[in-house]
């Protein structure tokens, strides 16, 4: 096997499930969905279609918009390989920015129910107006 093609287990379908807490985080880098995608790669490169599968409900667009978003930040590096096969990985930058991104996912968890409830009361508020 060369070493560009190295099996990694699947992403799993149900990595961001519609109850996790990961939409919540109180800041974005880059975009809605930049986190989601830094979390994806975090054990190793993966293709386009490999980030598709556990960020249902984002469109070939947007992933596209995000990755590049996170290149031009220096969050990701876009690698071509032979037979027209590209993978994205985290650079140094990307992968220093989980750790923040970690402590960030601890303080949702332990804030939940108080984030729920703020979100709730603005949307309450932005219906009566």
């Amino acid at each position: 096997m060369k070493k560009s093609q190295v099996v990694r287990a699947p992403l799993d379908p149900e990595m961001f499930d519609p109850v996790c807490p990961s939409p919540l985080v109180p800041f974005r880098v880059g975009d809605k969905w930049a986190t989601l995608i830094l979390r994806c790669l975090q054990d190793g490169p993966r293709r386009f279609s490999e980030l598709k599968v556990p960020l249902r409900g984002i469109t070939a667009k947007s992933l596209t918009q995000s990755l590049r978003g996170l290149e031009r930040d220096g969050f990701v590096v876009r690698e071509e390989h032979e037979e027209r096969r590209v993978e994205y990985a985290l650079t140094p930058l990307g992968r220093a920015l989980l750790v923040p991104l970690d402590t960030a996912c601890e303080w949702t968890r332990a804030h939940w129910d108080e984030l729920i409830d703020a979100q709730e009361a603005g949307l309450a508020r932005a219906a009566a107006h």
